[in-house]
């Protein structure tokens, strides 16, 4: 059997316990960007994988996340992200982690093992057609999570695989499949490196660009971001004072009308509107600003 790409050794690092510390970091960090480019590589993927999700969050189905070891919690991390970022509420964020919730204090490579449980997580969370699930292995063929996606997509679900293993099971099950084509490890099979570097900086992508596709961007602003802290209340009057072109004393003033929401604000400040009716047009509008605007 051929060896996984992710199990590859380069022999360059053969005397790395040898070398210097500023040698190991040059490697490492030279590593790390070659990384980044197999995200840049995986461009049209990742864009069809954008609009997929999106449809399917647009349309009130969820978006799931499936994941085993470093690329499970690499998931939860991006999932944690959306409300407070985003505004999407956690409870479309499914998780389907191998281990379960225990996996997240202390990781168990065994339960990566475990197909069943990856097949029971995906009915136990109900998903099925109208929803999407994103599932990540740096080898593409970590059963827990080969089995949650083919039960997602038996059961109807849009599903994307994001994978370091080009023709690997996860990738050939996916309705949209993301190679991203990292180097050999520094340390070689230590995916948690460039591997896990390249799918969290996908998974970045993608969850913004959905973000982005549901209007949760304006002139490249986060305008459906919670404001729950004082760092974040204040963001959110420079936001609404960038978007709608007032002074900061105004942006706080529409957002106080707007009961905190910046979308709002930034719509009945930008139409000179009342708080009811820029909720009406976003309402109209699916959410999206401009065309709030234009209404």
């Amino acid at each position: 059997m051929a060896t996984a790409t992710t199990e590859r050794t380069d022999t360059a690092y053969d005397d790395l316990d040898l070398w210097s510390d500023v040698r190991v970091v040059d490697a490492m960090a030279a590593s790390q960007r070659d990384a980044l480019a197999s995200v840049a590589a995986a461009g049209e993927a990742l864009s069809g994988a954008i609009a997929a999700t999106a449809a399917a969050l647009r349309g009130g189905g969820r978006l799931a996340y499936a994941g085993a070891g470093s690329s499970g919690l690499i998931a939860q991390l991006d999932r944690l992200e959306l409300p407070g970022t985003f505004g999407i509420p956690l409870d479309r964020l499914p998780l389907i982690l191998a281990g379960g919730p225990d996996a997240l204090g202390a990781l168990s490579g065994a339960s990566e093992d475990d197909v069943a449980a990856g097949a029971a997580a995906v009915a136990e969370q109900g998903l099925g057609a109208g929803d999407a699930l994103v599932a990540l292995s740096a080898s593409g063929g970590t059963p827990f999570t080969v089995a949650a996606l083919r039960a997602a997509a038996a059961r109807g679900a849009v599903t994307v695989g994001i994978a370091c293993v080009a023709g690997s099971p996860l990738l050939a099950a996916s309705h949209h499949a993301i190679v991203l084509g990292t180097p050999p490890e520094v340390l070689a099979g230590s995916t948690r490196l460039a591997a896990g570097t390249a799918q969290k900086c996908a998974l970045n992508i993608l969850s913004t660009g959905v973000a982005l596709r549901l209007g949760h961007g304006y002139r490249g602003l986060m305008v459906n971001m919670v404001p729950d802290n004082a760092k974040l209340r204040g963001r959110a009057v420079a936001i609404v004072a960038r978007a709608a072109g007032i002074a900061p004393d105004r942006a706080e003033a529409a957002l106080a009308a707007a009961d905190g929401s910046i979308k709002v604000a930034v719509t009945l400040a930008g139409a000179g509107i009342d708080a009811a009716e820029a909720r009406a047009r976003l309402a109209r509008t699916g959410g999206d600003i401009r065309a709030a605007l234009r209404t």
